[in-house]
């Protein structure tokens, strides 16, 4: 098997673990993910006016040039899938929309493009058991709180990613890799996105609740596939903790690092140095290293 890759700006730099694990993993499991030729920025938002169309172009222009490339599109960052299922959603709902939109980048869309996340892969195409058939290294005992965030989710019509309301996704690649995921009642919370450009104060609160919650369910890490809910919740723990000085804090990993941890790939694979809560130091700790 192989998939159409969009990467995304931010997997080119700040969250490039969460790209080149993910990369190394997928060969591991059977299938390749090959980079989309000539992509641009997706737009890094969805846009919420109906008559926008301008913000469109980017992500419509993503979908045809999957299209004309000849395969379905993947992607891991949780923002980019959002864009891009939303437009597809929008694409194949709207015809008068999309014959605008498509009358001025002068390319053309047919229907039947598939936009799946990486994890439905795992989940729908590779299966959750052969991932645990290729674990290397037992994560028997480790407690992982899954991650969820707003835009793998929402909006629950047009995403169709999970059950909206107790999704499981994580969960069950959490147990494929042979970790115990953690049950918490903040996993679909949102991390404050955007607001800790224009309203830090708001990020620090909405990522204290979320991790709080997580710790006190049991968790030891936290998984996301979100590059900006990990600067959230994991660059934002020194705050956190000048403003809750009780807080303990808590590793928060991309999925593909973990499962990359349990396939036993190299550490400059993995790349933990990126992450500010350096995991490695509650690894060895746990004999998992």
């Amino acid at each position: 098997m192989d998939y159409l890759y969009f990467p995304g700006c931010t997997l080119y730099t700040k969250a490039k673990n969460l790209d080149v694990a993910a990369r190394e993993c997928a060969k591991i499991v059977g299938f390749e993910l090959r980079e989309l030729p000539n992509w641009t920025c997706c737009g890094a938002t969805f846009p919420l006016a109906i008559d926008n169309l301008m913000a469109l172009l980017p992500p419509s222009r993503i979908l045809a040039t999957a299209m004309e490339a000849g395969g379905n599109l993947t992607t891991l960052c949780s923002v980019c899938f959002n864009v891009l299922r939303r437009t597809s959603y929008l694409l194949e709902s709207d015809l008068e929309k999309r014959e605008k939109i498509f009358d001025f980048i002068e390319m053309e869309y047919r229907d039947g493009l598939r936009v799946p996340h990486y994890l439905e892969i795992l989940r729908d195409e590779v299966g959750f058991e052969t991932v645990k058939a290729k674990v290397k290294r037992d994560l028997k005992g480790l407690r992982v709180a899954p991650y969820y965030g707003c835009l793998l989710l929402r909006p629950f019509d047009e995403m169709r990613f999970d059950d909206k309301e107790n999704p499981t996704i994580l969960e069950r690649f959490v147990e494929s890799i042979g970790c115990e995921p953690v049950d918490f009642p903040y996993k679909i919370e949102c991390c404050g996105s955007f607001q800790s450009v224009s309203a830090p104060e708001v990020a620090i609160e909405c990522g204290y609740a979320i991790l709080k919650s997580a710790l006190k369910n049991g968790a030891e890490v936290m998984v996301s596939t979100c590059p900006l809910c990990q600067f959230n919740l994991d660059t934002k723990q020194r705050e956190i903790r000048e403003e809750y000085p009780e807080f303990q804090g808590i590793p928060v990993l991309y999925f593909s690092q973990l499962m990359g941890l349990s396939f036993d790939l190299p550490m400059e694979i993995l790349d933990f140095q990126r992450n500010d809560v350096d995991p490695l130091p509650f690894l060895e700790r746990k004999g998992l290293l």
